[in-house]
């Protein structure tokens, strides 16, 4: 059995990590091999059976998290604490129904761990908590107000921005990263907002509602990621692949999309530009009527991944080459590569279930940006002012 090697540091000398709501391992390979996982928990028995075939079984608890006590929790205490909890129930897709709602809910016994470990005087040095950007504006912001209290009142210096994947891999998946920082750490700092793209309206508009307390412990992120990325959808499709539809199929598809795309997609052809597209299926009301459209982009991303829970999800690959244009559905492999996975990252058959395990994740790429730049300058830090 293969699994993603973890290599290069001396196990004494690396940073540790407990990530609940762990689903395939995003955030142990993002985290990269400088961190050493204690515990890791997921519900779902596909997801776990992927993180086991990657990383081996030892440190995973497959089990509702609610049924998880502080006892079960490694003795030591970590330098962090991942949770990309349900956002389902958060999405503008969803039915919004708030972390009221039964799946988004699992914030709470996520919160009560957290809880369990300051307790006994273990807090973890660094929360991170990921999710998707409706938690701003879910039930008027009080949620996202919620999570911030809280971590505010366990002491934390709290800080939240928003970082999209498409600077690092070429998929528009923007999420929101709401961080916590034990006293003592010093990530990097700024007084306003760092960034129009790290810090939107939407963003601005929610910490402005918080009580004094919270804001009293909020800091706004002084970083950004570069705004550029190394690849285009192009670069990762495979042009070569034998599953593309028939050219009748790919004509209906292409009549679906909306005038302008039609269009856009002309002009690429005309000019024998060799381009990747992706494309989702939407129902729009147009004169009053539902009209089923694909509605496509060719601007080098794909849009953002989604589980294959209804027949739209499921993204479409327009390739053009030499004035030609095929169609066909996104690959499991191809979902991988936009989610920032490697090669040898051993996906599950199903291509419902790959394709799953990629739509919940987390990027792994933007969780080693915030490593690199945010954890383990904070955590150096501190150990370099204790040392002295």
């Amino acid at each position: 059995m293969r699994r993603i090697k973890i290599t290069s540091h001396k196990m004494s000398s690396k940073k540790t990590f407990l990530e609940f709501f762990a689903g395939g391992g995003m955030a142990r390979l993002g985290l990269g091999d400088a961190w050493r996982c204690l515990l890791a928990n997921d519900l779902d028995p596909q997801k776990c059976a992927s993180y086991r075939t990657n990383f081996g079984g030892d440190d995973l608890i497959e089990g509702d998290i609610a049924q998880i006590s502080g006892s079960d929790l490694p003795r030591e205490r970590v330098d962090l604490v991942w949770g990309s909890f349900p956002c389902q129930d958060l999405s503008l897709a969803g039915a919004r129904g708030g972390m009221s709602a039964r799946r988004s809910g699992a914030f709470f016994p996520f919160w009560s761990l957290i809880e369990a470990l300051i307790a006994e005087r273990r807090a973890p040095r660094i929360i991170a908590i990921e999710n998707v950007s409706g938690l701003l504006t879910s039930n008027g912001g009080r949620d996202f107000a919620c999570v911030i209290e809280l971590m505010a009142e366990a002491g934390y210096a709290v800080t939240a921005a928003t970082l999209d994947a498409k600077h690092f891999t070429p998929q528009s998946r923007p999420r929101l990263f709401i961080l916590g920082f034990a006293p003592g750490l010093t990530p990097p700092k700024a007084a306003s907002p760092f960034s129009e793209d790290t810090a939107p309206t939407a963003l601005a508009a929610a910490q402005a509602q918080l009580s004094k307390t919270a804001k009293a412990q909020w800091f706004w992120l002084g970083a950004a990621p570069r705004l550029s990325r190394n690849a285009r959808l192009s670069d990762i499709i495979d042009w070569d692949a034998p599953d593309w539809h028939s050219r009748e199929q790919t004509e209906k598809l292409i009549a679906m999309m909306a005038p302008h795309q039609r269009a856009r997609l002309d002009n690429i052809v005309k000019h024998g530009a060799r381009r990747a597209g992706a494309a989702f299926r939407r129902t729009r009301i147009e004169n009053g009527e539902p009209v089923q459209r694909v509605e496509a982009r060719f601007d080098g991303l794909a849009g953002c991944l989604r589980t294959p829970a209804g027949g739209s999800s499921r993204q479409i690959v327009f390739a053009i080459e030499n004035s030609d244009v095929r169609s066909r559905l996104l690959s499991p492999r191809e979902a991988a590569r936009l989610m920032g996975l490697p090669e040898e990252y051993i996906l599950p058959q199903s291509t419902n279930a790959a394709l799953k395990l990629c739509g919940d994740g987390v990027a792994v790429p933007v969780v080693r940006w915030l490593a690199e730049t945010v954890f383990e300058p904070a955590l150096a830090g501190a150990k370099a002012r204790r040392a002295a």
